[in-house]
């Protein structure tokens, strides 16, 4: 019998100056014809055309590279619309220098890939690069039918939030029933679960878990929980930008590298909705866009990445460096890179504990964005974070509140975010403000605030409030092992040497290098050492900088 010949991705364009369009047709079609299908628009309304009929004829859409000027629909309109119709398509926007600014504060509403300046010449260098990437990262994505987990549970559960994160931080897809809802109810009754029972997860092959761990969770859909191997030469702990970073140069440069991490990867970053400062992305890119790329080039080189395993000791055993779980299960490096990051602070004030979960998250929570719709919601805190997702729910909320402590964001916020908190009509900045209680039934309904001035207080009706109040390191379980500073960060190299003299303890004959802790083989890398520069790139660079030195020690053994 004869096959049916597969269908070939499409690459679209869309200019409305014909020898524009023609041009980069050509050049699409000479380097990616023989695979690719190359489907050219001249105007807005005939590619969304094109591309409605393509998705009836099931032809799969890779990549869509629109010009940015166009009458009666610009470029940042048509991709708006696009997204829409092929949602999984990779999206560039092609612009001419004089547009460039304009381009780059348009790309946040329809999160754009890249974008192109004309001319483009010569394509090698300037667009087939980029088209290479829209492809890769389509492919990896892939416009397949995905099988999604199922979680059933109620809007106002902490349980069923943290489920939902756990699912959202790791790039697993689900889809969420409420018990309120006759689907939520019925699935419910199908697993043979009660509402005592939420969350309750179904599988794609019908597994039910019933109020389960990050683990159970992680094991059901396929995440890596367990080692392949008892000793590596190099172990990660944590799997923030620092620790990406870590396992990336250490097993591209042959180490047999293993990193753990506790929950998902991406740390504090991966939630951020938009990192705009990062070098080589002038459009910003999203903390779980740069996540997901460095995992899958972490594991392209051989590293392997553990999710759902908590590290509660760490002990050195002669040459080894030997690392245990919270199941008491160990493994086993020459080398360590403790990459632990850190956590935000409690909101200290009534109520807030026993809302967390309902209405009051640490860290922006982006699960929680569609349930925002309407709401009145409230940031706490004056950092970059607190910043991104003060942009990100406006596009959510009807009011977004940003409550500092501080006279001012400029001391602790970078100059471009308060320009855009500046022009977002429904943000407010607060300042000298903090959260004297938080109140509701069941679920955070009320905030009530407090000037720090005058002491006055206020109660105002509140949807969600997400905190992020300053960061504290989880490095309890090191005490005893390795030397921390008096908030708990750890120290390293020169700031060990005391009098000229090593830390206690210390066994080599030379000094500790620059990101080796008191143990050595033991280094740090990110926002758990201390003094370190609490910035995105500077803990990448500082993991393939542990790297560097983890080699240096490899050599004297």
């Amino acid at each position: 019998m004869t096959q049916p010949t597969p269908t070939k991705p499409v690459l679209l364009t869309v200019d409305d100056d014909p020898g524009v369009s023609r041009s980069v047709a050509r050049d699409l079609r000479r380097r990616y014809g023989a695979d690719h299908r190359i489907v050219r628009a001249e105007s807005g309304a005939d590619a969304l055309e094109a591309l409605r009929e393509l998705t009836l004829r099931g032809e799969p859409v890779a990549a869509i590279l629109a010009d940015y000027r166009m009458p009666g629909m610009n470029g940042i309109e048509f991709l708006e619309q696009a997204m829409d119709v092929a949602p999984h398509a990779r999206r560039a926007l092609l612009t001419a220098y004089a547009d460039t600014d304009a381009a780059i504060q348009a790309i946040n509403v329809v999160d754009v890939d890249h974008y192109l300046l004309k001319p483009w010449d010569p394509p090698e260098e300037k667009l087939y690069p980029v088209v290479d990437a829209l492809i890769e990262t389509w492919r990896a994505v892939g416009q397949r039918p995905v099988d999604e987990i199922r979680v059933v549970g109620h809007r106002w559960s902490a349980e069923c939030f943290s489920a939902r994160d756990f699912l959202a931080r790791n790039s697993v897809p689900y889809r969420y029933h409420s018990t309120d809802e006759p689907e939520g109810a019925r699935l419910l009754e199908v697993a043979g679960a009660s509402e005592d029972d939420v969350p309750v997860i179904i599988t794609t092959d019908g597994g039910v878990l019933r109020n389960p761990t990050d683990a159970e969770i992680a094991q059901a859909v396929g995440l890596t929980v367990d080692p392949v191997a008892d000793f590596y030469d190099l172990i990660v702990i944590g799997g923030g930008p620092a620790g990406l970073g870590s396992a990336v140069y250490g097993a591209s440069e042959g180490l047999r590298t293993v990193l753990v991490e506790r929950q998902a990867t991406g740390g504090q970053a991966g939630q951020s909705s938009r990192i705009e400062n990062y070098l080589g992305f002038p459009d910003g890119v999203s903390g779980s866009q740069l996540t997901d790329r460095a995992r899958r080039q972490a594991a392209k080189f051989g590293a392997e990445v553990l999710t759902a395993r908590d590290v509660v000791a760490l002990e050195a055993r002669g040459s080894a460096r030997v690392v245990r779980f919270g199941d008491g299960s160990e493994i086993a490096a020459h080398a360590v890179v403790l990459a632990t990051g850190v956590a935000y602070r409690s909101l200290d004030a009534p109520g807030v504990a026993e809302l967390t979960g309902r209405g009051v998250f640490y860290g922006s929570a982006a699960t929680e964005a569609p349930a925002c719709a309407g709401q009145d919601v409230y940031i706490v805190g004056g950092a970059n974070s607190a910043g991104q997702a003060a942009v990100f729910f406006s596009r959510h909320a009807a009011t977004v509140t940003v409550l500092v402590r501080g006279p001012d964001l400029e001391a602790s916020m970078s100059h471009y975010l308060i320009k855009q908190l500046d022009a977002i009509d429904n943000v407010v900045v607060r300042t000298g403000t903090e959260v004297a209680e938080a109140c509701g039934d069941g679920h955070l309904e009320r905030l009530v605030l407090s000037d720090r001035t005058t002491g006055e207080k206020q109660t105002v009706t509140a949807g969600a409030m997400f905190v992020f109040i300053g960061a504290a390191p989880r490095t309890e379980w090191l005490d005893g092992v390795v030397v921390r500073d008096a908030r708990g960060f750890v120290p390293t190299g020169p700031d060990l040497v005391t009098g000229g003299a090593p830390p206690p303890g210390w066994s080599l004959d030379r000094d500790p290098y620059h990101l080796e802790s008191s143990v050595p083989g033991v280094f740090v890398a990110g926002d758990v050492r201390s003094e370190s520069v609490k910035r995105v790139a500077s803990a990448v660079g500082e993991g393939a900088m542990a790297v560097t030195l983890v080699h240096r020690y490899l050599a004297e053994q």
